[in-house]
């Protein structure tokens, strides 16, 4: 027998443990913890779909290597509390007393990471969300203002406009999304440097929503739901308003955000971006 014959088993033994210490070393990755902050108060399609992020996300914590805490007591955003998370969500609003500004604007300066949903975004002058937060809104978001939305909540094809990312690399092309109450901002954010723009709106979507009123309805246009900012850890989602009964006053749910495949793996992939630490 040819002496390389005898030693091919210990070899493959080698490969074999090889490989299984770098599975182990994987497994044994410590988890990033995430830290979702949330209103649910007012709209039933906002409060909706808090609840269904607060269960899905805990349940999708232990299978991707991450931990989910959730609160409603906007006095957490301090740095103490902060220091304990590398991600921050904010499900529905934002805070508005400016001494938690001012702390999330230090966290996110200093290697913070965040990821903000829907009406996490919207700002209206006059109403109780009032554009009075320029950092935010201008400089971090890139979007000012709310301007308008499409109405009823609508699934919409949307197109990946950067595939590098690593939040989208690994969805198609074009997708259609869960139903959705879909925003356009005063701001153009193509004219923005810093701002990556990922996903919008794909024009086979138009006609885009129902009605009643003709403006709801949105028939051509370009507008962005999903971005980041180059000068920070962040993404974007305009994504989190669930269809509500409200036209019989039932309140039931008739669609959820969760549950889409390709939209799931892009909020999950995007979080995972945003829990490892890189910019």
């Amino acid at each position: 027998m040819l002496p390389f014959v005898k030693k091919a088993p210990t070899f493959i033994l080698f490969v074999l443990l090889f490989i299984g210490s770098i599975q182990t070393a994987k497994s044994n990755k410590p988890p990033f913890k995430v830290i979702a902050f949330y209103t649910a108060k007012n709209d039933k399609a906002h409060i909706s779909y808090v609840h269904e992020a607060n269960k899905w996300f805990a349940l999708m914590a232990p299978r991707h290597n991450f931990t989910y805490d959730s609160t409603a007591n906007w006095a957490n955003l301090n740095a103490d509390f902060l220091s304990h998370y590398q991600v921050v969500l904010f499900l529905d609003t934002r805070p508005e007393a400016p001494e938690q500004r001012k702390v999330f604007e230090h966290y996110m300066a200093n290697g913070g990471a965040w990821m903000g949903f829907h009406f996490a975004g919207f700002a209206l002058t006059p109403s109780a969300y009032p554009q009075n937060w320029d950092w935010y809104h201008n400089e971090f978001l890139g979007s000012g203002a709310y301007a308008s939305n499409t109405w009823r909540p609508t699934s919409a094809v949307l197109r990946v406009e950067d595939r590098k990312h690593p939040a989208t690399k690994h969805v198609p092309v074009t997708f259609k999304s869960s139903p959705n109450e879909w925003y356009r901002w005063t701001n153009d954010l193509r004219t923005n440097p810093a701002i990556t723009i990922l996903l919008s709106i794909d024009s086979t979507s138009f006609p885009l929503g129902t009605g009643p009123k003709p403006h709801e309805i949105w028939h051509s246009g370009y507008y962005p739901v999903v971005w980041t900012n180059k000068n920070y850890r962040m993404l974007y989602v305009n994504m989190g308003h669930n269809d509500i009964d409200y036209d019989h006053k039932t309140d039931k749910e008739l669609s959820f955000t969760f549950g889409n495949e390709v939209q799931d793996k892009l909020i999950l992939d995007g979080l995972r971006w945003l829990g490892n630490g890189k910019q």
